[in-house]
């Protein structure tokens, strides 16, 4: 029986425990487990014990996709797909405007495994495709991009991978699941930082992998190895918030779509970041690819200084991380984009007056009073301060 989004996100992967007939998953806390007159050893680290299952068919129902893992946090997924497809002498192509954590690993680690890679200088296919080599293993792309929500057309990306049989990976972080499902375009693997939209409420670290069973058994296979798994508990917390994963982005869906309109038309904004308002430059193909427009977007202050404008938000808290339920703002140069220089982070279009916003769930018009009045006083102390300095 196939299921809606939200229909799925409730009922999928619920693990019925027969003797009390739950209509929850229980939370399994052993880490031994009896292996006599049964086929399966299960052990956490083996990422097979009923809370993990119960979470990745879940996930799967979402994403549809054949099969998944649930690891210990979003680089773990990240770190345990990459060095499952790719080995020494492999050559892997990634979209430039990557998550910062993913670009640093990659950066740091990759040349000491033998692994060369190449950092495309934007979005469109002909970049991915100049980059290929014969040595070419992977295309790493993620839609939107962090921060400065760019698309990539994932069908595009896809065909040109088959052509050249090369598997394809994305960060799936920032849309989630309800807003795109790049599986169904053809993608190979779908990654998740599930500490984010997956989570909801910024409580809990984890991360997500989907793909087909075939090559979630090399992924499974490296991940045990690895050892980032996911405890009972954490897991729980998961499939919990996933119940509500629908419901809460699409209300995120409009809050952002409604700030991004008004941030478009306030003086004090010189550039607005949100695929679903019609002056993006990628608005045609999120209408393609995408189901909702998300709950992120990033815009760049004219002249306020971006500290003091944070520090006089009241509701909208300043904060690493994104996809909660509360609306979160954090500076890239700052947080996320830290580890990258200033060159780079100049020629990934990152500007240091540049904004990313996680909306929440809050009543949006409260939203825009905070960040109105933030404008107004951070305005009015840099006008106190000129004033003193003259």
């Amino acid at each position: 029986m196939h299921l809606n989004k939200s229909t799925a996100a409730v009922h999928s992967g619920t693990h019925k425990d027969p003797e009390t007939r739950g209509i929850l998953t229980p939370v399994y806390t052993g880490t031994s487990y009896e292996y006599i007159d049964t086929d399966k050893s299960v052990y956490p680290r083996y990422f097979n014990t009923p809370n993990q299952d119960a979470v990745v068919k879940k996930l799967c129902a979402l994403e549809h996709g054949e099969d998944g893992l649930v690891l210990s946090s979003g680089m773990a997924a990240v770190v345990a797909a990459l060095l499952a497809l790719l080995k020494k002498g492999d050559h892997a192509v990634f979209q430039g405007g990557i998550y910062g954590g993913t670009h640093h690993m990659v950066t740091a680690e990759f040349k000491g495994l033998g692994i060369d890679y190449t950092f495309t200088p934007g979005n469109a296919p002909a970049y991915f495709e100049a980059a290929i080599r014969p040595e070419t293993k992977v295309i790493y792309i993620e839609t939107p991009s962090n921060p400065l929500l760019e698309l990539t057309d994932i069908s595009a990306i896809v065909a040109l991978a088959k052509k050249h049989g090369i598997i394809t990976v994305i960060d799936n972080t920032f849309a989630s699941p309800v807003n795109q499902n790049p599986i169904d375009l053809g993608i190979d693997v779908v990654l998740h930082s599930g500490t984010k939209y997956l989570g909801g409420h910024s409580d809990i670290i984890c991360g997500a992998v989907i793909a087909s069973r075939e090559i979630m058994a090399a992924i499974r296979s490296r991940s045990v190895n690895l050892g980032g798994t996911l405890n009972a508990q954490t897991c729980a917390l998961l499939e919990r918030s996933l119940r509500t994963l629908v419901i809460r982005v699409e209300r995120q869906n409009q809050n952002a779509l409604t700030l991004a309109h008004y941030l478009e038309k306030n003086p004090a904004i010189s550039k607005v970041n949100y695929p679903g308002l019609e002056s993006h430059s990628d608005h045609t193909l999120a209408l393609q690819q995408m189901s909702g427009f998300g709950g992120m977007l990033s815009f760049e202050l004219k002249d306020l200084d971006i500290v003091s404008f944070q520090k006089n938000l009241h509701l909208i808290h300043p904060a690493m991380s994104l996809g909660g339920i509360e609306s979160i703002i954090c500076s890239p140069r700052m947080t996320s984009h830290a580890k990258i220089s200033p060159e780079m982070r100049t020629a990934m279009g990152i500007s240091d007056q540049l904004l990313r916003l996680s909306v929440g769930i809050e009543d949006v018009n409260d939203l825009i009073q905070d960040i109105q009045q933030a404008i107004e006083k951070t305005h009015q102390s840099s006008t106190i301060g000129s004033l003193a300095g003259s």
